[in-house]
C-alpha cells in the first residue's frame, strides 16, 4: 500500500538517512523510533508528501487516502470544531463546500442540478450523510462536548485543539494514517481509547510516539531509524528494545558459542510470540517472528544516559504530613482539604486532569508559593530534590556545563564533574557549552544530573519525562525503580506510573482518591474507583 524506494535526505552536509528501502502493509501498525534528531518527524513528513527527498521515491497504491496529525494549532481558527474535523477528508469536505455553494445561487440551472447529483454520487459512497454525526462522535471520544461542536477553533484551548487535530486526522476511516505524538494533551481515558481505535483500525497506521505503553499496545511493528537506516521489525516496542540490547550483548561476548547465543535468543522470541495481548495482532506478530532469523536483529548504536539516585542518608519513618491544604487559582480550586500522611519508601503518583493542580501542590510542598489554607509538615530528616516543570530559571545564567553542575555537587574538581556529564551523555567540548543554549532535553538531563548530586531520600519529579527521548525516559524510568528512598512524582507516562508507584493518589477540586499498594492499571480497572471519579469531577 505504501513503500519507499531507495529514498536518501540531506541537509547540507547533513545526512539524516540514505538508501531507505521500505514496505508497509495495511492491517499493521508501525512505530517510527529513533533518537531525538534522527528524522522521525521528517520521515512522516516524507511519506505524507509535504517535503520531497533528496533521492528516491515513496509509492502509494491508487486511490489510497492518507489522513496527517496536523500540528498547526492555529491553522483552522476560522472554522468551526464541526468543519474542522470534516475537512481531513479533503474530498468530501470539498463536496460539502460545492454543494452548499450551488444550492445557495439565485439563479440556480438545470447544469446546477445535474452537477449536484454528480456530488451527492460522491457524497453517497463517503457517507457524506452521516459525516456530522461521525465527526461529533470522534469528537465526544476524544473528550470534546457537543457544546463546542460548533464553536470556533480559536475559542479552544490549546490542549482542546490538539484533540479536534487528532479528531480530524482519523475522520472518515483513511488507508494511510500517519500520527506524530498523537497522545500529546490527552488524559489517561483518551489515550486508551485511541489505543483501542488504533488496534482495531484495519488499515495502515504509522506512529511517533515516546509514549512506551502505547507503543506496545499499538504496534504489531518498529521502524527503527539509526546508523541513518531505517530497519522495520516484528513484534511490538518491547520486544525490539530487549532484542536489540540482547544482540548487542551476544555480540559483546565473542567468546561464547554461536550455537548459545542463537539459542537463547530463540527463546527470547518463541516467548514474545506468545504474549502479544490482542488476538488480531497476536496472530501476525506469531507468523512473523516464527520467520524471523537472529541475523535480522540488529544491535542499537543508541545511548542511555546515567540514572543513578542514591540516599547520603536514609530518612527517618516520620516523612511528610499534609492536614487541610487547600489551593485556588485567579478563583478556580486547584485541591481542598487535602489529608495525607507520605510515608518512608513510598512512591506515589500524583494523578488528575489538572496538571496546575499538581504543580501547585509541588510547589507548595517546595515552599516556593503559599496555600490558601490548611498546613504540611516535613520530617526532620526529610531531604528533597526536586524536579520542576519548568526548569527555564535554573538555565538563565551564563555559565557552561560544567561551572554550572559544579555548583550542585560538593566534589568539585573538572574530571570529577566532567566524568559525571559524560555518564549524562555530554561528552568532550558539549560540557563547555553556555547552559542557556542548552535544548529541552538536554536540560532535563542536567536537572537529573543535579538531583542525582543532591542524594537526597525524597525526590520530587513534576512531568520528568516531558522533552526526553525514548532512551532517557527508559533510563529514568529504572533509575526511580530502582531508588531506595521515597519519590512523588506526576506523569502522563502509562510505563513510568505502571513500574515506579506503589501509591496513587488522584486530586480533583473537590476531593481525592488515595489507594496504597495498587498499580496504575489496576487502578483504571476498579469499578469502584470509577463510581468514585465520576462524583468528583461532576
Amino acid at each position: 500500500m505504501l513503500s519507499v524506494s531507495n529514498v536518501s535526505l540531506q541537509f547540507g552536509q547533513r545526512k539524516l538517512f540514505s538508501g531507505v528501502n521500505l514496505a508497509f502493509s495495511p492491517g499493521n501498525c508501525y512505530g517510527l523510533i529513533g533518537a531525538n534528531g534522527s528524522g522521525k518527524s521528517t520521515f512522516l513528513k516524507i511519506l505524507s508528501g509535504e517535503i520531497e527527498t533528496t533521492s528516491g521515491e515513496v509509492s502509494v497504491a491508487p486511490g489510497k487516502r492518507i489522513s496527517v496529525l496536523k500540528q498547526d494549532q492555529f491553522a483552522f481558527d476560522e472554522y468551526t470544531v464541526l468543519s474542522t474535523v470534516i475537512m481531513g477528508h479533503k474530498r468530501l469536505f470539498d463536496i460539502m463546500v460545492e454543494k452548499d455553494a450551488l444550492y445557495a445561487k439565485a439563479d440556480f440551472s438545470d447544469a446546477d442540478g445535474m452537477r449536484i447529483a454528480d456530488l451527492d454520487h460522491d457524497f453517497l459512497e463517503m457517507d457524506g450523510w452521516n459525516a456530522e454525526s461521525n465527526a461529533a462522535k470522534l469528537l465526544s471520544h476524544l473528550g470534546i462536548p457537543e457544546e463546542l461542536c460548533q464553536a470556533q477553533m480559536k475559542q479552544l484551548e490549546a490542549g482542546q485543539k490538539v484533540r479536534v487535530l487528532l479528531a480530524q486526522a482519523l475522520f472518515g476511516n483513511p488507508d494511510i494514517l500517519l500520527l506524530d505524538e498523537p497522545t500529546n494533551h490527552l488524559d489517561v481515558e483518551t489515550s486508551m481509547w485511541l489505543e483501542e481505535f488504533l488496534c482495531e483500525f484495519e488499515n495502515l497506521a504509522i506512529v511517533v510516539s515516546h509514549d512506551r505503553h502505547f507503543l506496545d499496545k499499538v504496534c504489531t511493528h518498529i521502524a527503527d531509524i539509526d546508523y541513518g537506516k531505517i530497519q522495520l521489525y516484528p513484534g511490538n516496542f518491547t520486544f525490539w528494545l530487549e532484542s536489540s540490547q540482547l544482540a548487542l550483548k551476544q555480540r559483546s561476548e565473542a567468546n561464547k558459542k554461536i550455537e548459545e547465543k542463537r539459542k537463547e535468543l530463540q527463546d527470547f522470541i518463541a516467548r514474545f510470540s506468545a504474549n502479544a495481548s490482542k488476538s488480531r495482532q497476536a496472530t501476525s506478530r506469531k507468523k512473523i517472528l516464527e520467520k524471523l532469523t537472529i541475523d535480522e536483529i540488529k544491535p542499537s548504536s543508541r545511548k542511555y544516559p546515567y540514572a543513578g539516585f542514591e540516599q547520603e542518608r536514609e530518612a527517618g519513618n516520620d516523612l511528610l504530613h499534609i492536614n487541610g491544604l487547600s489551593k485556588s487559582v485567579d478563583g478556580k480550586v486547584m485541591f481542598e482539604n487535602l489529608d495525607i500522611t507520605i510515608e518512608k519508601g513510598d512512591k506515589v503518583a500524583f494523578l488528575g486532569t489538572n496538571d496546575l493542580a499538581k504543580t501547585m501542590l509541588f510547589q507548595i510542598l517546595m515552599g516556593e508559593c503559599q496555600a490558601d489554607s490548611g498546613t504540611f509538615k516535613w520530617g526532620y530528616s526529610a531531604a528533597r530534590a526536586y524536579y520542576p516543570k519548568d526548569n527555564a530559571g535554573y538555565f538563565d545564567t551564563d555559565l557552561n556545563l560544567i561551572d554550572w553542575l559544579r555548583q550542585y555537587t560538593k566534589n568539585t574538581d573538572e574530571n570529577f564533574v566532567r566524568g559525571f556529564l559524560g555518564r549524562m551523555l555530554f561528552s568532550g567540548e558539549e560540557s563547555l557549552k553556555p547552559v542557556r543554549v542548552l535544548s529541552g532535553g538536554e536540560r532535563v538531563r542536567c536537572m537529573l544530573a543535579r538531583m542525582m548530586l543532591q542524594q537526597a531520600n525524597v525526590l520530587i519529579f513534576d512531568e520528568p519525562t516531558n522533552h526526553l527521548d525514548l532512551e532517557s525516559i527508559t533510563a529514568l524510568n529504572r533509575g526511580m525503580e530502582r531508588f531506595r528512598g521515597t519519590i512523588l512524582f506526576s506523569s502522563h507516562d502509562h510505563e513510568l506510573i505502571q513500574t515506579v508507584a506503589t501509591r496513587i493518589i488522584e486530586i480533583t477540586p473537590k476531593g481525592y482518591i488515595d489507594r496504597v499498594h495498587t498499580t496504575f492499571d489496576e487502578y483504571l480497572a476498579d469499578e469502584n474507583i470509577r463510581q468514585r471519579q465520576h462524583q468528583l469531577y461532576a
